[in-house]
């Protein structure tokens, strides 16, 4: 297949040779010069309607940018295996002092995490994405997550991975305002990030719904609740049917592919689908260890089972045929234990980097790039 430049060194061949081989069979100069005249016109108008066929410009689009770190490497097969695979992560514990704050990254120092390298695992080189290349990848993008403390969570490892510890101490206060939302602007590399605080599952619904309202998505979308179902509601079934209303409008309203499993371009140098969504599952919870009384009662072992049946039977996820990619925090914070939790309910911050950089793999996997 030929890039841009070899393309323009046939037509320059073309322009020049062509013209010279009718001369050698002895036509005149003015038929030379039509048909020169015609091919430089031809050609011309070629090269500038190119950009408005979906075809051809998807031809030229496919080859890797120069500037990007993440050139593209999977096949189908590999992609279904390493995606399978992703949450497969070893939590390590080091000497010293576990007893940190739960939205404090120092505690990095004493726990930390990496994949599994056996099994499937070997070539699908996962790895934790630098400051630059996480960067990269979501450069241009409008990301938003939508949810309870779990998902503000969540959003604190992004923004401490994007910008580092110092800046991120300015605005540490502002995100751990209780039940409020937050948005900001990395105006460095083009990215808004919105954290909408969505308790209850109809709450994300009504986000939803707000998304098709405007008919403008977000490029990254991750959304999830539970614990407050659980808590002030305590009915699976209703939850299950919030699920499904959920999916329908997920599937009828944002520009998903059917397949759910797409490889859109999207703005910066590297590609994420348009838009990407995840699902941002409850944690493991450690009854013993709830911290009020109405947490023990409520928040049992059954019932939440009786909710995780209702998460799988609403086809909202990936694996259930669904649309949403799940981000398994309940995988995650049953691995790194209850070592890992103060509350049995929120987990340190380990936890949730692990998840952010699930997510930042599972984009690159998908949109066939690796590092």
């Amino acid at each position: 297949m030929f890039g841009a430049v070899h393309f323009g060194i046939v037509a320059a061949c073309v322009v020049l040779f062509v013209p010279m081989g009718l001369a050698g069979w002895h036509l005149s100069r003015n038929k030379v010069l039509f048909f020169s005249g015609i091919l430089f016109i031809a050609l011309f108008v070629g090269v500038h309607i190119t950009p408005y066929f979906t075809s051809v410009s998807s031809f030229v689009n496919t080859f890797p940018s120069t500037t990007s770190s993440l050139p593209v490497s999977y096949e189908q097969d590999d992609r279904d295996v390493c995606v399978s695979v992703l949450h497969n992560v070893i939590y390590e514990f080091k000497s010293g002092n576990m007893d940190g704050p739960l939205n404090d990254s120092s505690v990095h120092e004493d726990l930390s995490w990496y994949w599994d390298k056996s099994g499937p695992f070997v070539g699908c080189n996962f790895q934790k994405l630098s400051k630059v290349d996480a960067s990269d990848l979501l450069n241009g993008t409008w990301v938003v997550v939508a949810g309870d403390s779990q998902a503000r969570l969540f959003v604190v490892s992004l923004l401490d991975l994007l910008l580092g510890p110092e800046k991120m101490e300015a605005i540490r206060g502002d995100l751990f305002k209780r039940h409020s939302n937050y948005q900001t602007v990395i105006h460095s590399i083009g990215l808004k990030l919105d954290f909408l605080w969505a308790p209850y599952a109809k709450n994300l619904t009504d986000i939803v719904m707000e998304f098709m309202g405007n008919k403008r998505y977000p490029d990254v979308l991750v959304i999830g609740a539970g614990l407050w179902d659980m808590l002030r509601i305590t009915n699976s079934t209703e939850y299950g049917s919030s699920l499904q209303h959920l999916n329908t409008y997920l599937v009828s309203s944002l520009p998903v592919s059917p397949e759910y499993s797409t490889t859109y371009p999207v703005s910066g140098s590297v590609s994420v689908p348009t838009p990407h969504l995840f699902w941002l599952g409850s944690p493991t919870l450690i009854n013993r260890m709830l911290n009020t009384e109405e947490k023990k009662v409520k928040m049992t072992d059954a019932l939440y089972a009786a909710y995780e049946r209702e998460m799988h039977k609403s086809k909202l996820l990936r694996q259930s045929a669904g649309p949403a990619f799940l981000l398994d925090i309940k995988s995650l914070s049953q691995k790194c234990g209850d070592q890992c939790t103060e509350d049995g309910m929120h987990y340190k911050a380990a936890v949730y980097e692990t998840a952010v950089h699930i997510m930042l793999n599972a984009l690159i996997i998908e949109s066939q790039q690796k590092l």
